[in-house]
């Protein structure tokens, strides 16, 4: 990026503002009500909300401890 001179960069500049009005844009209460929707409909699959079970951790601390050979 630094071997690009100054018109590149406002080249590429303008190339991203002209992809980025193409955009459809939502109104942010809408897409939280859609996002909070979407959370609660996969929350009983959700690892990080029912958590894992201890059979199938495999970060638990096993029983013994560390050895080195």
């Amino acid at each position: 990026m630094d071997e690009l001179t100054d018109v590149d960069k406002a080249k590429m500049e303008r190339d991203q503002k002209k992809i980025e009005v193409k955009l459809e844009r939502w109104m942010t209460s809408k897409c939280c009500t859609e996002f909070m929707e979407a959370v609660q409909a996969g929350v009983e699959e959700d690892t990080l909300v029912k958590g894992i079970a201890e059979d199938k951790n495999p970060f638990k601390e096993l029983k013994g401890g560390c050895v080195v050979c």
